[in-house]
Parts: structure tokens; C-alpha cells; sequence
């Protein structure tokens, strides 16, 4: 888009921006800043961009930033916004695609910080496949009340505490001045988090994106090394599709088991390996999960915070702890230039109270597990590591919820009881339409005390904060007539999480002549983005990406 004698009213369009022909004819490095004044996450991106584009500068390279959209699940939760979470993920990847073929950059440096940008934003260098490096804005610190570390998911179940009597409206009230403290992905190993994680054990990432916190100037010289490398993987011809292989999924994976990640990798891994021509079926999950143990208890299924994993080495001392077992794939290559084996080689662990060895795990298995069964022929997921023992299995009685509102209100009013198994239904990506998160309930349940009492099945997904018995993405969804759709109140369910099994204890001719009678509902959304993406999307078992019929 530069060169040439035909490409002088190209030149004079960036001369009017007040670009040199010295810049023009420097590498353009797209900087796709997601900044907002509405998600704590990216509050701050402006720096961490002013931080990238000085490293470009440093680098001989011209940095010409634009932006994407962006969700904050937090501020979206338990309202019809929700449901435009998940959704906006393929608005993102898209808008970063259009963007980098109208105006074909040499590279891109990707800022994102939180839930659905982080994959939206990769999906979109895979796809497109020009030299990338993501660097995100880093992890909030843990709030503080009364000497203890507090976070997003202290005030969520609060909120259940207060409603239950066992917390006062002014202790309600001081974890909700203290909780997030300042900018940052929200403290613990929530969806954002894992994601940023990820990205770094997947190798599109520097050594401590993760969780380098977001207040340090840590994080700005992290943002302007990314700066530098974008020109080198350049020089290099370095593609994103070079360094996520098959391999570095499978290194990510286990990165995530290790961890105890989010339920929402399990959408967005699938989805991300998609654009790199990758088919990352829902079993390997377990396959990965069955070998690879448990190593850190972080929020919401343990005490420690990012900036503690940080503190213990972070992402590479998980991964240079799982390489003494073969756990990783030390060939794979990285945006350093340098392969998984070279990075670890001065890496060790700082605190084994943060990251356990190997021989001392919390778990022997990773932290999510895929059930299966008659009530989830496609697979359900449920953190594993977040479970009380006294929930792994269980047979409990339905309770049976059109949505995440009726379910919630019910939680809240007292009307669940020891022994059931909330059921929320056509909460899927088509029925939602977009698959809301169900943090609401799931933290009025832990909330009010019932976590080792009640378990919560649905089509739709969970926060990375949710703890609990709460088993997710069940497929097929009810939208499209899958085997929740058929629950009547009161039927037995079957939950066994070490088997990896989900059933609903009804005969199979009883289902059948359910079958007989059950009809499609009416889209709850009729116009818009959400109709045509209820339209397109498929399966939560897929990932939940578009459709390309």
C-alpha cells in the first residue's frame, strides 16, 4: 500500500496524518489497542500501547494504532447484556481482519487485557497470519478488607451472604469499595486471566504476560520489549501459525490443567486452534487433564491471587515444573525467538506454597474435566479443581429454570434446597442467543452456603470465577432439542466427576415420548447482531465459532 509511483496518493494520504516519508518507508506495525473507560482491564491500555509504540520507534519500526471493541463480563453480568459477550469475540477477530487486510500492515501488536478480546484478538492473527505478538494489560491486584485479599468474587457472593443474613449491609458495602482496587484483569485465575496465560504458555506472548501485575512498571517495559520483537519476528518471517502448532496447544493445555483455569478455554482454545486449521476435539481435554496434575489453588477454587503466581515465577516456572515429567513440548517455538526449552533454561520456582512440585500436586488430575453422558452427549465442563468433595458425585432432584433470571431469583428467595440440581435452560450460544455467563447464581449459591449441598447444570457457561458444583455448556443445547431441553422438575440427575459422567436417571422411553412433544421456542432476540448470530453459531462442544455454511 506504499511503494511504488501508483502508491504516491497512498504516501499523501499518510502525509496528511503528519507521517515522514522516513516513517512510510519504515515496517508499519498495526497496534490494535482495545483502551475503553469502561472495563477496569483496559482502563489503562493507553499506556501499555505508548509503551509498544516506543518500542517499535526504538526498533526502526512505525507504529499507526487503531482500536476493537470491547465487553466487560463483570459490568454485563445478570442483565440482557450478557448475552453480547461471547458474541463480540467474533465481532473482534473480524474488525482486527478488516482492518489488517484493508490496510495490510508488516505486523501487529495485539493489546487486549480481558475475557473475549484476548481470543478475539488472537483468533484474528491466526487468520490472518502476518508476524503478531500479543501483550496484555496485566492482572489487577487483590483488594484488601480487614487484613484479608479480597476480590471481584468476594463481592458476588456477598451479595449471597447479605441476602442469607450472614453479612451486613456495611460489610457488604466495604467489599465493594476495596475488592478491585485499581486497573486489571480481575485478580484471580478468571477467564481473562487464563486467557492471558495461555497466550504466553501457547507461545504468542512474552515471559510474563500473565501475570505481571497491571500497576507495575514491569508491564510497561514487558510493552515496550513487545515493541522490539514485532520488528525481529518481521526480519525473521515469523507467523503466528509457526509458533501455535499442534505442540503449543497441547503445551497451552496443559498449562491451563496445571492452573485450574477457566471453564470459558474450553470455548476458546477450541476456537482460537480452529484458525490455525488445528481441530481440537473436547476429548483431549481429558486426555491432557488425566496426565497433567493441579500445581496452584488460585481464585475462585483456592486462596492465591496472580500477583502471588507471579511472585513464584509465574507462567514458565509452572511450565518449567511440568517439563520435568515431559509435560511440554521444549521444541516449540516462541515469539522470543527462542524455543519453550531455551526460555525455561534459567527458570525456576520461587514459592512451592504458590506452585506445587510435581510429586506434591493439589490434585493428581488438572482442573477441568468433560462429562458425558445422556444428558450431555456432546460433553459438559465443569473446573473440577473448584468442587467440594462432598460434590464430585452425587445424584440430586432437578430444578428446572427457563433462564439465568428465574434461577437467580429463586437461589436468592430461598427456594433451593440441599440435594438439588439447579437446571438453566436455552441459555446455549443459539438459545441464549449468546450463552451468558451464570456468575449470579453460581455465587448466591456458594454465597448462601449451599456449595457442598447443590449443584447448577446449563447450556450456558460460567464465569472464570464461578466455584462449585457447576457443570457448563451442556450439548446439545436445549435450542436445538439436546437432552437438558427434555428435564422436567424433579427427575433424579446423576453427577460423577471423577468418571467423567452426567446422566439424567430417567427411562429412555419416558425421553422418547417427551421427545414427541417438545417444540422450538421463539428466539428471545428477533433483530439485530444477536438474531443473525444466533442464526450462524454453533455448538458450545465446538467453541461456539460461526458457521461457514
Amino acid at each position: 500500500m506504499k511503494k511504488g509511483v501508483e502508491k504516491a496518493p497512498h504516501r499523501s494520504l499518510f502525509k496528511a496524518m503528519g507521517y515522514t516519508s522516513a516513517e512510510i518507508n519504515r515496517p508499519l506495525i498495526g497496534v490494535v489497542n482495545s483502551a475503553n473507560e469502561i472495563i477496569p482491564g483496559h482502563i489503562h491500555l493507553d499506556r501499555i500501547s505508548e509503551g509498544v509504540k516506543a518500542g517499535i520507534r526504538q526498533a526502526g519500526g512505525t507504529p499507526m494504532e487503531f482500536g476493537t471493541i470491547g465487553v466487560c463480563d463483570g459490568i454485563a453480568m445478570n442483565h440482557p447484556g450478557m448475552r453480547y459477550s461471547l458474541a463480540s469475540r467474533e465481532l473482534i477477530a473480524d474488525s482486527v481482519e478488516i482492518m489488517a487486510m484493508a490496510h495490510p500492515f508488516d505486523g501487529l501488536v495485539l493489546i487486549p487485557n480481558c475475557d473475549k478480546i484476548i481470543p478475539g484478538m488472537i483468533m484474528a492473527a491466526l487468520r490472518l497470519n502476518i508476524p503478531s505478538i500479543l501483550i496484555s494489560g496485566g492482572p489487577m491486584l487483590a483488594g484488601r478488607v480487614n487484613g484479608k485479599p479480597v476480590d471481584l468474587i468476594s463481592v458476588f457472593e456477598g451479595v449471597g451472604a447479605f441476602k442469607a443474613g450472614q453479612m451486613s449491609a456495611d460489610e457488604l458495602d466495604q467489599l465493594e469499595d476495596h475488592a478491585c482496587p485499581g486497573c486489571g484483569s480481575c485478580a484471580g485465575m478468571f477467564t481473562a486471566n487464563s486467557m492471558n496465560c495461555l497466550s504466553e504458555a501457547l507461545g504468542l506472548a512474552l515471559p510474563g504476560n500473565g501475570t505481571i501485575p497491571a500497576v507495575t512498571a514491569a508491564r510497561v517495559r514487558l510493552a515496550k520489549e513487545a515493541g522490539v520483537r514485532i520488528i525481529d519476528l518481521i526480519a525473521r518471517d515469523t507467523k503466528p501459525r509457526d509458533i501455535a502448532t499442534r505442540e503449543a496447544f497441547e503445551n497451552a493445555l496443559a498449562v491451563d490443567m496445571a492452573l485450574g483455569c477457566s471453564t470459558n478455554t474450553v470455548l476458546h482454545v477450541p476456537a482460537i486452534a480452529k484458525e490455525a486449521g488445528i481441530e481440537l476435539d473436547l476429548a483431549i481435554f481429558n486426555d491432557i487433564s488425566a496426565r497433567t496434575p493441579h500445581l496452584c489453588s488460585l481464585r475462585p477454587g483456592g486462596p492465591h491471587f496472580l500477583e502471588d503466581l507471579d511472585s513464584a515465577g509465574g507462567v514458565q516456572a509452572i511450565m518449567k515444573e511440568l517439563s520435568r515429567r515431559g509435560l511440554i513440548n521444549a521444541d516449540a517455538l516462541t515469539v522470543t525467538g527462542r524455543s519453550v526449552g531455551e526460555n525455561l533454561e534459567s527458570v525456576r520456582v520461587l514459592d512451592q506454597q504458590v506452585i506445587r512440585p510435581l510429586e506434591n500436586p493439589y490434585h493428581e488430575q488438572g482442573g477441568i474435566a468433560i462429562l458425558y453422558g445422556n444428558l450431555a452427549p456432546e460433553g459438559g465442563v465443569v473446573k473440577q479443581s473448584a468442587v467440594a468433595p462432598e460434590m464430585l458425585s452425587r445424584t440430586g432432584r432437578a430444578r428446572v429454570f427457563e433462564s439465568e433470571s428465574e434461577a437467580a431469583d429463586a437461589i436468592l428467595g430461598g427456594a433451593i434446597k440441599p440435594g438439588d440440581v439447579v437446571v438453566i435452560r436455552y441459555e446455549g450460544p443459539k438459545g441464549g442467543p449468546g450463552m451468558q455467563e451464570m456468575l449470579t447464581p453460581t455465587a448466591a449459591i456458594m454465597g448462601l452456603g449451599l456449595g457442598k449441598d447443590v449443584a447448577l447444570i446449563t447450556d450456558g457457561r460460567f464465569s472464570g470465577g464461578t466455584q462449585g458444583a457447576a457443570i457448563g455448556h451442556i450439548s446439545p443445547e436445549a435450542a436445538v432439542g439436546g437432552p437438558i431441553a427434555l428435564i422436567e422438575e424433579g427427575d433424579e440427575i446423576l453427577i460423577d466427576i471423577p468418571k467423567k459422567k452426567i446422566e439424567l436417571l430417567v427411562d429412555d422411553a419416558v425421553l422418547a415420548e417427551r421427545r414427541k412433544s417438545w417444540k422450538p421456542r421463539e428466539p428471545r432476540i428477533k433483530t439485530g447482531y444477536l438474531a443473525r448470530y444466533a442464526r450462524m453459531v454453533t455448538s458450545g462442544s465446538r467453541g461456539a465459532v460461526l458457521s461457514e455454511e
